[in-house]
Order: structure tokens, then sequence, then C-alpha cells
């Protein structure tokens, strides 16, 4: 027997559905599969060390040229929409499509000239270094 994660959310969004679909079918309209675009929220790791911040955010089956990277401030933005290829006739989408927007306030100092951004096989890694006035630093304590 294999144990499985208990999401809540997943949950809630059965539900959700399930209620809609009553409803639809209640008032006579037809139950179809909804291929608008909504916004979704990619998942995101955030790693800190004494002297960067990285985060990985999971973004497969975007082009590079999909993806915005800004920083303003102190405030990290990540947006970019997934797009649905309206050429192709689906038969079922389980997967999200649409834009997407996720922020995070960095709240130490950094050097923002200096951030990178990589995106390799679905995963966005921007490498945001720490400024050096707020790295950790050792004194020596001496005796009297």
């Amino acid at each position: 027997m294999s144990i499985t994660r208990w999401d809540p959310f997943r949950e809630l969004e059965a539900l959700r559905e399930n209620v809609n679909r009553l409803f639809q079918e209640t008032m006579g309209r037809p139950v179809r599969e909804s291929s608008s675009p909504r916004s979704w929220s990619p998942a995101v790791d955030v790693l800190e060390d004494e002297n960067k911040i990285v985060v990985r955010a999971e973004l497969p089956g975007l082009k590079r040229e999909d993806i915005n990277v800004e920083i303003s401030g102190d405030t990290l933005t990540l947006k970019g929409e997934r797009k649905l290829d309206d050429d192709e006739h689906y038969v079922r989408v389980e997967r999200t499509y649409g834009p997407f927007e996720r922020s995070f306030t960095i709240g130490v100092p950094i050097k923002s000239d200096e951030l990178k951004a990589n995106y390799k096989d679905g995963i966005l890694e921007v490498i945001i270094p720490k400024a050096e006035e707020i790295k950790p630093k050792k004194i020596e304590i001496v005796a009297d």
C-alpha cells in the first residue's frame, strides 16, 4: 500500500467543479470542459546562503521569450504566459494555461546589477547576489 499526501485544495477544487456541473445540468446548459485561459501559479523554491538568494521556478513548456523577470526595489517578479495552441484540436485539456505572475520580497540589500537568470529544461533559476554589507562577518573577541 502506498502513502499519498492529502491535498485539501485538490479536494476543494473537485467539490467546486462538481457543484458547478450540478448547477449547469439543472439549468439545462450543456456540460463541457473549459479550455479558456486562466491564471496559474508555478511551483517555486527559494534557497539562501551567505552570498546569494536563488529562486527556482517550474515553467515546463514555456519558451524563454514567454518569461519576464523583473526586480523593482526589493521585489522580484516573475511573469509569463503558457499559451494553448489554437490550431490543435484538443479532446481534453488538463494542464493549466494562461498568464502567471509571482512576486517575492527579497528583504535584504542586493546587488541588482549582478542578477542572473538561466532557463533550462523547464526550470527558471534567478540568482540574486547579496550586497557586501549584509554578509555575516566574524568579529574576534580580544581579552583585556
